[in-house]
């Protein structure tokens, strides 16, 4: 009886295993250049089966992280593992075109990482993007930065590199099997006096 418990579960979680990990990923680099000698680069990933939508979000992404310099010296980072409940936080890819919405009438503002439209809310010490009506900048320690300032609607490009590995704190954690209670984790086995160690 035992030894069939154990086959069912050890059934199961090949199962959950397979199911979190089948999905094949799309990932892709970028790299923006800002004014002021400000430049930003960064990668994300999503599910590669959303690469014939006409849109992927911000919610659809497995892993985003952007890295920030001004003339060759790191100025800030933000991942997406930092995203909180007061994280302003939108993104809008174009994966047809492998470009993010940039403004126009119909996306007043399609980009909002770690930084709203005003650009001071990127936090102590943090690091942000945005793209308004006004311009493409950046947010460095709670201060927009004039400096970085691009015109709104520039082409914002990304190319897609499915070898492109990724910062630990960049991608959301799977739920892992340990962080379950017990009985949520071992459901199908429960040991009774039959069971023989």
């Amino acid at each position: 009886m035992r030894h069939l418990r154990s086959a069912a579960l050890a059934g199961l979680l090949l199962c959950i295993s397979a199911g979190v990990t089948g999905a094949e990923e799309a990932r892709y680099r970028f790299e923006w250049q800002g004014g002021g000698g400000y430049v930003m680069r960064g990668g994300m990933s999503f599910d590669a089966a959303l690469q014939d939508d006409g849109v992927v979000t911000g919610s659809d992404l497995t892993c985003f992280f952007i890295e920030g310099s001004r003339n060759g010296a790191p100025v800030g980072r933000w991942a997406l593992s930092m995203l909180n409940e007061e994280t302003s936080w939108m993104l809008t890819f174009l994966p047809q075109s492998s470009e993010f919405a940039v403004f126009s009438e119909g996306t007043p503002m399609p980009q909002a990482w770690n930084m709203n439209g005003v650009g001071n809310d990127c936090g102590a010490g943090g690091f942000g993007f945005n793209i308004g009506n006004a311009a493409q900048d950046l947010c460095i320690d709670g201060t927009l930065i004039f400096e970085s300032q691009v015109p709104p609607g520039r082409p914002f490009p990304a190319m897609r590199d499915d070898s492109l590995s990724f910062p630990s704190d960049a991608c959301q954690a799977p739920m892992l099997m340990s962080a379950l209670s017990e009985d949520r984790i071992f459901p199908l086995y429960q040991k009774d006096e039959t069971d023989v160690q």
